[in-house]
């Protein structure tokens, strides 16, 4: 950004005061992309007098790479909240769970998640294949703490991915993976791909009003396309009353 003055004699601009401006300008590019967040939200911190609640948030919380803590947090976790939306926006969330660090951290910019045999709806997929725009939510129960990583997903088959990772530096780790190697070598059909986020945002899950639970160990059957373990029919929306 240029500027007609010294730094002296450059005016002082309140948080609240930025904000408001921002909101004003709508999708004027340099500070709508410097800021975090949509306008949408802004707009509703002004209203309900959280701008410098906001702001504090975005500038001591938000970062757009995963660092070495988050990186840490996300090998040791199990499961993970997905939010996607259509072309049209409509929104779903799903759930995905494996051994801890199925979610695999390439670098601190891109993290990659596995689709197993069974997933026959393909909603977040779809999706994805209209709207990148992704947001994954890793909350730790046991710790009860939470991490938000939102960005632009992808989809790759198996053997993309694989030769993706051909003389990538995370190559040995991720392979090195004791659990994944069993699927991929006793069936890799159970396999069959990748979703690659690349990160834009990363933030803390406020873990206020997180329950603790303890894990309990149980057999996973990966991939299987038996309709009992998925859950039968526990609504009875299949032979009960719709």
């Amino acid at each position: 950004m240029g500027s007609s003055g010294s730094e002296n004699e450059r005016p002082i601009v309140m948080v609240e005061e930025r904000v408001e401006v921002i909101v004003q300008m709508g999708n004027a590019a340099a500070p709508a992309e410097a800021m975090p967040g949509s306008d949408g939200e802004h707009r509703l911190q002004q209203k309900y007098g959280r701008t410098t609640h906001a702001m504090a948030f975005y500038k001591h919380q938000v970062i757009d790479h995963l660092n070495s803590a988050m990186q840490a947090f996300v090998a040791r976790q199990e499961m993970v909240f997905v939010g996607t939306a259509d072309a049209r926006g409509h929104a779903d969330s799903a759930f995905r769970c494996g051994h801890a660090g199925f979610v695999k951290v390439l670098d601190e910019r891109t993290v990659a998640y596995p689709e197993y045999r069974g997933n026959g709806v393909m909603a977040s997929l779809g999706n994805i294949s209209e709207n990148p725009h992704i947001g994954l939510l890793f909350v730790d129960f046991g710790e009860q703490i939470g991490l938000h990583i939102n960005g632009g997903a992808r989809i790759a088959e198996n053997n993309e991915f694989l030769e993706f990772l051909k003389d990538h530096p995370a190559e040995q780790a991720i392979l090195g993976d004791a659990v994944l190697r069993d699927i991929i070598e006793s069936d890799g059909g159970h396999l069959e791909r990748w979703v690659m986020v690349e990160v834009v945002e990363a933030y803390v899950q406020c873990s206020k009003h997180i329950p603790p639970m303890q894990r309990m160990d149980h057999d996973i059957k990966w991939g299987g396309e038996d309709h009992h373990p998925k859950g039968g029919d526990y609504f009875s929306t299949a032979h009960g009353q719709k």
